[in-house]
């Protein structure tokens, strides 16, 4: 899938000095689909005009260009002022006598404008997903999205929230699984590749600047969550420890991230005995990768972001149920949505220091596991006793927690597919956020929405410490049934009084399961976003 931008310096169609010069710019274009938003208003408009002496607007003047195919799609009932409605028009002669040369023109409703309601990026979400829909699986190759027509708040930072999510949109709706594979692998994509390929975003010089920003940021982000899902996708015999650190390698060679990847020698000389508990149990070596992005001033405070990289999960000797054992190869959907995000970064070219950083390993069974009451040191000297060998994740995450503090980080947001309880809290819908830091809840939360990758804060209150206690060891792994996802966060919050943290649950979010198996990306789109606004 291809993105790209044009600029048309005097096209503007809410001008009615420009409007008919605008409209022969626009149609005069030679693409498969000229796509134009119009608002309840602008219907309205158009009913009123027909036989009347009403000024002429945008889609009258639209009906004259293209002899009258706007009125005969109003007359059998195609057009519409209900929000996401679509209509296509398809070339009739009369186009061409009129100079038209796009082959189709989509016309999409925006609503009532006038309503707040209707102005919102979650209802805009539901325009572009209308459109998009169209669009895919049929002959349309290529199409020209005039962005202005679509602008439901002329604000810039708004616009262009609108563009980076119609290429979120779009390039989730173009995924294939195996499409982008390394071909010693052999993976077949299941489906055919989508028959759309390229979408021009068209604009006027009122917007040109955030316009080409915004392309070229969703572009990044779009290729992150493509990295980040087929990470997820691919079978654990294959993205195995080893095969994280050498993907995260091969995007050193790519871009300007720097990338470290330490082996086990080196993780048992920083004394990480809690992350090499959960790696004792398989004969696949763990590894601890840290990505650097150095985009801002030197010595700047960096953003952190740890993710949970347990690349299968089967429980170790608290073994899981057998059944949908299989969807635990997303269990390092956590590191895979940081390896995506460092991606982005460094093709945007991220003006931030950012620091990726992903213990990785399997939680197997074996004559060498863990087992259930051993005691363990972390490498901030706290011991921990294990009462659930399948609550594996937050002994990985705590000794890069408290490694990172050689960074002293600006911020540190963790990401993790951590408890099933946080699935039973939020359900799919949103990621759970666990932050003291109020700010950090402010930005997280704002990037969601701009996003629509969103998040629902879950309490850490101090009470919740108390179901840790061990009568062996500083800390107990677990807390027991009640406010798992809130205890699994409380352990994690003992490991980060150093700098400013957030921890986001990703287990409901980060795939989905039945017909529609696979990973989404998330929260690879939330990250971005959230490290483009941070100030």
């Amino acid at each position: 899938m291809q993105f790209s931008t044009k600029i048309f310096p005097q096209a503007d169609l809410q001008s009615p000095k420009l409007l008919k010069s605008s409209l022969k710019t626009l149609l005069g274009q030679n693409t498969d689909c000229l796509i134009l938003g119009y608002s309840k208003v602008d219907f309205d408009g158009f009913s009123a005009a027909k036989g009347t002496n009403a000024k002429a607007g945008f889609l009258r003047e639209l009906d004259q260009a293209l002899g009258e195919s706007v009125n005969h799609a109003n007359i059998v009932g195609d057009l519409d002022s209900k929000q996401a409605t679509v209509c296509l028009l398809r070339a009739e002669k009369s186009w061409s006598t009129n100079g038209v040369k796009v082959k189709r023109v989509l016309l999409v409703s925006l609503g009532d404008v006038h309503l707040a309601s209707d102005r919102s990026l979650s209802t805009y979400s539901k325009v572009a997903r209308a459109a998009l829909k169209v669009l895919s699986g049929g002959s349309i190759e290529a199409a020209v999205w005039y962005t202005p027509s679509f602008a439901l708040s002329h604000k810039a930072d708004f616009i262009a929230e609108e563009v980076r999510l119609t290429i979120q949109y779009a390039g989730d709706q173009a995924y294939r699984f195996g499409v982008r594979q390394p071909a010693a692998m052999k993976f077949k994509a299941k489906d055919k590749a989508d028959t759309f390929k390229h979408l021009v975003f068209a604009g006027n010089e009122g917007c040109a600047k955030e316009l080409k920003a915004a392309v070229d940021q969703g572009v990044a982000m779009v290729e992150g969550m493509h990295l980040a899902k087929d990470l997820g996708n691919l079978p654990p015999n294959i993205c195995t420890p080893t095969y994280l650190g050498k993907t995260a390698q091969g995007l050193s060679k790519k871009t300007g991230l720097k990338v470290e990847v330490l082996g086990l020698k080196q993780i048992e000389a920083l004394g990480m005995g809690s992350f090499l508990s959960v790696a004792k149990g398989s004969a696949t070596p763990p590894q601890f990768i840290v990505m650097c992005h150095q985009g801002g001033k030197v010595g700047e405070a960096p953003i952190v972001l740890v993710g949970k990289g347990i690349t299968f999960d089967t429980g170790g000797i608290s073994l899981k149920p057998g059944e949908a054992m299989d969807e635990m190869k997303y269990d390092m959907c956590g590191a895979a949505s940081v390896i995506g995000t460092m991606y982005s970064v460094s093709l945007m070219k991220l003006k931030k220091n950012v620091i990726g950083v992903i213990p990785t390993c399997e939680n197997m069974p074996s004559g060498q596991a863990t087992r259930p009451g051993d005691i363990v040191k972390s490498m901030s000297g706290q011991t921990i006793e294990i009462l659930n060998t399948d609550a594996e994740g937050r002994l990985i995450l705590c000794d890069a927690l408290t490694y990172v503090e050689r960074f002293k980080p600006a911020a540190v947001i963790d990401i993790a597919t951590l408890t099933g309880a946080c699935v039973i809290a939020l359900g799919h819908v949103h990621s759970g956020l666990f932050s003291e830091d109020e700010t950090l809840v402010s930005e997280l939360t704002k990037a969601g929405h701009a996003s629509l990758d969103t998040v629902w804060r879950l309490p850490l209150d101090a009470a919740y410490h108390d179901q840790l206690k061990s009568n062996f060891a500083d800390v107990a792994n677990i807390g027991g049934r009640p406010a798992g996802s809130v205890t699994a966060a409380c352990f994690l919050s003992r490991f980060t009084e150093k700098y400013k943290w957030a921890h986001l649950d990703i287990a409901g979010t980060a795939w989905k399961s039945g017909a529609a198996k696979g990973s989404t990306g998330r929260p690879v789109p939330l990250l971005v976003n959230f490290l483009l606004e941070r100030k």
